[in-house]
């Protein structure tokens, strides 16, 4: 039974530079910061960074999955607050999670919590969901 106050199952998405290199063909994104170090570091980052939409589209994964498909998802929204670093060589986490916070009949508003290194990457990510 889905309750108020209920915190829904952890997901761990891994990020890498293979991921971010698809994903920047699929989106179109080549902008340097996601795949170039050097030119990442001379811009003030301390590495290469995953792109935000990849950041909220995995997070838009977790909601969705746990809706029962996309077409459940009647509402989601994020902020970028912090980059999901990405070091050469590495796999890291986008750790999700989310807690019910208001329930309307088979409607389920959810606060979500995005975290990678366990600093968090999202702020003010909710979804609503039918289910």
């Amino acid at each position: 039974m889905i309750e108020v106050g209920m915190v829904l199952e952890e997901k761990i998405f891994f990020v890498d530079r293979d991921l971010l290199k698809a994903y920047a063909d699929a989106s179109g994104d080549q902008n340097p910061i996601h795949q170039n170090e050097e030119f990442a570091i001379s811009v003030g980052l301390p590495n290469v960074i995953a792109h935000g939409m990849l950041t909220m589209a995995l997070a838009g994964k977790y909601v969705s999955d746990w809706a029962g498909g996309s077409a459940n998802v009647r509402e989601f929204s994020a902020r970028f607050i912090k980059p999901v670093i990405v070091p050469a060589g590495e796999k890291v986490d986008l750790t999700v999670n989310a807690t019910v916070i208001e329930i309307d009949g088979n409607t389920f508003k959810l606060e979500i919590t995005a975290t990678s290194a366990g600093v968090k990457v999202l702020g003010m990510a909710k979804a609503v969901v039918v289910k």
